[in-house]
């Protein structure tokens, strides 16, 4: 089943994930900005993240969630057509833009690749934040290809692996998964709302819609 996806730019900081799906065509959407009670919530957004790095948020460098990267960014989600505002928040959500992070796992740089996957990839370094964009970029472009489009089911299983996705049907069963999943949404949503603002935009949010029941 390929479900819709709708991600909309609201002015308040939330990520609870509804699931809705329209009588007259039977499209699923998944949006954290429901316009309907038939709206069914499928994920809530914990107010306590969970740890993503070995190091400590007090021990980051000050400039830490500056906009050093945007460029590098722009440059590697346009190569790849993959949204710049998802790739900026996965690497916040990852490592806060530290690309000398390490975690408890063995994931390293800006967007955490694990050895397995920078070595899929081609990324010698994961601490040169050109090569570990684009080894993450690359990856995360693999498993939107693989899911259809389909953004949540991409990003759960760049937390957890593909193989626990598609094991669990879906967005699996996971506190951590679930938790990095709302808080991803919630970025890209920031980070899309900062860009709309730039250009003084005034308009409604940006829909993603893929497929049918």
């Amino acid at each position: 089943m390929v479900v819709g996806v709708v991600a909309a730019i609201v002015p308040r900081a939330q990520a609870n994930i509804y699931k809705v799906v329209d009588p007259a065509t039977g499209v699923i959407y998944y949006t954290n900005a429901p316009s309907n009670q038939a709206a069914k919530m499928v994920i809530r957004e914990l107010p306590r993240p969970l740890p993503v790095s070995a190091m400590a948020p007090s021990r980051l460098p000050p400039d830490a969630d500056k906009k050093n990267f945007d460029d590098l960014i722009r440059e590697i989600s346009r190569v790849y057509d993959v949204e710049y505002a998802l790739v900026k928040a996965v690497i916040k959500a990852e490592s806060g833009f530290n690309h000398r992070a390490v975690s408890p796992k063995g994931a390293g740089g800006l967007m955490q690749l694990m050895p397995a996957t920078a070595a899929q990839h081609g990324v010698a370094d994961v601490f040169r934040p050109r090569d570990n964009i684009e080894g993450g970029v690359r990856h995360l472009k693999w498993l939107l290809d693989r899911y259809g489009g389909n953004v949540p089911f991409a990003v759960a299983a760049y937390n957890a692996g593909h193989a626990r996705v598609e094991a669990a049907g879906g967005i699996p069963n996971i506190p951590e998964t679930r938790e990095y999943l709302a808080r991803v949404i919630r970025y890209r949503d920031n980070y899309r709302r900062d860009k709309l603002e730039k250009a003084k935009d005034k308009g409604p949010g940006v829909v993603f819609i893929s497929g049918r029941r």
